[in-house]
């Protein structure tokens, strides 16, 4: 189901821990004081904080805290899967049978984090990917058997501070959002560069070919952001019968063309996203 507004946390009276607070981290940390969250009902573990996350330690928010840890509300884990096995146990100090652990690091599992972290802890296991980074992402979510009714809430509270929510009642699925949604955007950056270079061999300068190729696939996604029509419906509205559109769109879907390339490049990404999950 999607959740298609986003949830102000104003109303939130709990405690937020925020394990990792670079780019992803961060973009989440901005939307959550966006709507709402103040700053000392937050703790960050970030051993290289920014200058935003230092300004907000002296607004409150509380930066590496030394000392007995009290548990919290909500733990998010924004840190990279390779430093799971050290930045995991540490948090158990921070959880109680009330807590949520929302996960958003790519290709670790419920099962890894059911055993790296307290018996009976409630867990969600998300998927964002890089738009998050402008409030305009997509984020995917499973959950564990103890999650309750208003933790899932939270969980979507939290996540749409970095644009739409998604939920699974599947994990298995998840190897193919990553490779759908998470590695995504760097299809539609090789579209916009292969656009571009297209259009200098038509015979375009260089410089007006990035431009145009660039505008061309920010403000095509825009209006299909904004527009109730399908995908495929804004399509046929560009496409004459017989004009310049249609010629082109006959290589891109003709035998072996775009959507056959996409479906192999999805299947291996959906393949390598299991590889790396083990």
């Amino acid at each position: 189901m999607a959740i298609r507004n986003a949830h102000r946390l104003s109303k939130f009276r709990g405690t937020l821990v925020l394990v990792g607070a670079g780019r992803m981290g961060g973009a989440m940390l901005d939307g959550w004081l966006a709507r709402g969250l103040k700053p000392k009902q937050i703790t960050v573990i970030e051993p290289q904080p920014d200058k935003t996350v230092k300004v907000l330690a002296r607004r409150g928010l509380k930066l590496n805290p030394k000392g007995k840890a009290a548990a919290a509300s909500a733990i998010v884990i924004a840190v990279k899967p390779q430093t799971a096995a050290e930045a995991l146990p540490p948090l158990a100090a921070y959880i109680d049978k009330t807590t949520l652990v929302v996960s958003i690091m790519a290709g670790r599992t419920i099962g890894f984090l059911e055993k790296s972290l307290p018996l009976e802890t409630a867990i969600v296991r998300a998927m964002p990917n890089t738009p998050a980074a402008i409030g305009r992402g997509i984020s995917v979510s499973f959950a564990n058997a103890k999650i309750s009714t208003g933790q899932r809430k939270l969980a979507s509270d939290l996540l749409a501070a970095i644009g739409k929510v998604e939920w699974i009642s599947h994990e298995g699925l998840m190897d193919a959002v990553t490779a759908l949604s998470g590695s995504g955007p760097a299809y539609v950056f090789l579209l916009t560069e292969a656009m571009a270079s297209a259009g200098i061999a038509a015979g375009l300068p260089p410089a007006l070919a990035t431009r145009l190729a660039r505008e061309t696939v920010t403000g095509s996604a825009e209006l299909m952001h904004r527009s109730d029509l399908d995908a495929a419906t804004l399509r046929q509205n560009v496409t004459s019968p017989g004009g310049t559109t249609a010629a082109a769109l006959d290589v891109l879907m003709g035998a072996g063309g775009l959507d056959e390339l996409l479906t192999r490049a999805i299947i291996a990404a959906t393949r390598r996203s299991r590889e790396l999950a083990g």
